[in-house]
């Protein structure tokens, strides 16, 4: 084992080198070469996860300037240690790369950890205390904001604005639905916004009414534009602030890199991505304030905007920021009925679901942002959703010419017969979120039908039969940022209250959770250069578990996280200390 670890590690550690560039590679050997070198910091005593095929595993690891510099067993990097070499002994316990989530809304997740926080209600009466809470304690005039509800939580009822009004009499009131699509208003907030039985239902949106015309104060995807430009501007502070409570968080789960699609959703300024490069993510880079790796997305309407940014600071404005590509939604979401489907809803049979931007308009954009070099993402939930973009993509993949595109695919839940193998013949990835399964599982059903809902629904391991990559991520703060639960779910698909697992021959194992967290992740966002794997010429970004077995972990998928490393420092607990 031993001598087949360090033949290992040496083999990757060459080939590593091969792949850089010409300069850079004869410009660090020089810089090798012209004195011993001596590595910062040695971890050993390691189950060492590596999340590369060459070399699973290993015990020990030495790290230089923030990357691996080599990887085997401990006597294969003696010769590294030196004066000022820090030593880490992990004492047995498994180590993994850092993970990627692929698929977050930092800021916005940052933000909600202050605002009313609805998630896991499943009772009006808790419902209504968070809400009367808040607005005892908020001025009177200004606004409530939250979010995180879950109606199918307490039987699948809708909130309407009567259920709040009359205890939020004096301050308008704005809650998003868990996934984003959704949200409700009280009286005073509709008001404000002119929103009244005379409203006709915008395009890709709908306000929901009562029998009579009414509103009920609850609006889906782009409605949410007519409401939204009353609520006032969140401040530089308060994003910046939001940056550091979602890093910390991130950091605490594990997350070292996170792929952020920004503020931007259906009735959303296009401008908050714009806005949060340049007065967050570029003012934490510049003072030294970034904990965590981000991967930036705009929205695909802005997509000569990026063309023109990359040009003048290429992809990477240094090692935390990289500028990613562009995304747009294609529909909407099953918690609020809005995901595009073939067939109608069960509980609405009128009802199919929402495109959220008209065909044609999605297809010159990406066939526009695709020829300039751009990479394109795509949100898709319905099954007749995620259809129209494999046609699309295929269609732009064909008249732009063949190139390593990485088209993304954001979320993939519901799929009809044959379409996972599409994505493997395609090369598309599937960017999808474990966890929501928890929450669809009963609601499938009841809005699909058993059938539909079984055939077609978050087919993990149909994905990656049909040769697709799968990358992980959580969609928070739609749901929480938890890489270890998210894996444990695609393992054993197992929703709250149910005793076995929801569609059981889709469950995946612990290794394959592992890749989409890490290897897979980082390749969907053409970072597999830096990130995703524990092999010399890496980032030094690693977790190290709570679990000291890996047949323990196979066996249960659980651990929690006891260490947190970013390029070689030890960024949680948060501490000074290696």
């Amino acid at each position: 084992m031993s001598l087949y670890i360090v033949v290992s590690a040496t083999v990757v550690f060459a080939l590593s080198f091969l792949s850089l560039p010409l300069l850079e590679t004869t410009h660090y050997w020089l810089k090798l070469n012209s004195r011993r070198l001596v590595a910062d910091l040695i971890v050993r005593n390691g189950i060492i996860y590596t999340s590369d095929a060459s070399l699973p595993f290993a015990d020990s690891m030495a790290v230089h300037n923030g990357r691996i510099l080599r990887i085997g067993n401990y006597s294969s990097i003696q010769d590294l240690v030196g004066e000022g070499t820090k030593e880490l002994n992990v004492e047995g316990n498994v180590v993994v790369p850092g993970f990627i989530d692929s698929h977050v809304h930092f800021i916005s997740g940052g933000l909600q950890m202050m605002r009313v926080d609805l998630h896991g209600v499943n009772t009006k009466d808790e419902f209504l205390r968070r809400i009367r809470e808040r607005v005892t304690n908020s001025k009177q005039g200004s606004w409530v904001l939250g979010g995180g509800w879950n109606n199918d939580l307490w039987g699948g009822e809708l909130p309407t604005a009567s259920w709040i009004d009359e205890i939020t009499p004096y301050n308008p009131v704005w809650l998003s639905r868990m996934d984003g699509h959704m949200g409700l208003a009280n009286s005073v907030a509709l008001k404000l916004a002119g929103i009244n039985n005379m409203s006709k239902d915008p395009n890709g949106g709908t306000i929901i009414k009562t029998s009579n015309g009414d509103p009920t104060g609850l609006l889906i995807d782009a409605a949410m534009q007519l409401l939204l430009p009353q609520i006032p501007e969140v401040s530089v502070y308060e994003r910046r602030e939001a940056l550091l409570r979602a890093s910390n968080l991130a950091l605490m789960r594990g997350v070292t890199t996170v792929v952020d699609f920004g503020r931007y959703f259906p009735g959303t300024s296009m401008e908050h991505s714009w806005e949060d490069l340049s007065d967050v993510y570029s003012w934490a880079n510049s003072s030294g304030k970034m904990m965590i790796r981000v991967c930036l997305f705009f929205p695909l309407e802005t997509w000569s905007r990026l063309v023109d940014l990359i040009s003048k600071t290429g992809h990477a404005l240094s090692n935390w920021i990289y500028l990613g590509g562009v995304k747009a939604f294609a529909d909407g979401s099953l918690g609020s009925n809005s995901a595009l489907f073939h067939e109608p809803y069960v509980d609405e049979p009128q009802n199919y679901g929402l495109q959220v931007l008209e065909f044609k308009t999605l297809s010159n954009m990406t066939t526009a942002s695709d020829k300039f070099g751009l990479q394109v993402a795509i949100h898709a939930i319905g099954d007749k959703a995620n259809d129209l973009i494999l046609d699309m993509f295929e269609s732009v993949a064909s008249k732009n010419g063949e190139r390593d595109r990485r088209f993304r695919v954001e979320h993939a839940q519901h799929l009809t017969p044959g379409a996972a193998d599409r994505f493997g013949e395609q090369g598309i990835f599937a960017s999808v979120q474990p966890e929501h399964l928890l929450d669809d599982a009963d609601s499938a059903i009841r809005k699909l039908g058993m059938d539909r809902a079984q055939k077609g629904s978050y087919l993990f391991r149909s994905l990656l039969a049909g040769h697709a990559q799968l990358a992980f991520g959580s969609d928070w703060p739609v749901a929480d940022i938890n890489p270890l639960e998210s894996i444990k779910t695609a393992m054993k698909r197992t929703p709250p209250g149910w005793e076995n697992a929801w569609i059981p021959s889709e469950c995946i194992s612990l290794e394959e959770a592992l890749i989409a967290h890490t290897m897979s992740a980082s390749r969907a966002c053409f970072l597999d250069r830096d990130l995703g794997s524990l092999t010399p010429g890496k980032f030094a970004d690693f977790v190290v578990l709570s679990t000291n077995s890996w047949d323990d972990f196979v066996a249960d998928g659980s651990a929690s996280v006891d260490a947190t490393y970013v390029g070689g420092v030890r960024a949680y607990p948060f501490s000074s200390k290696p």
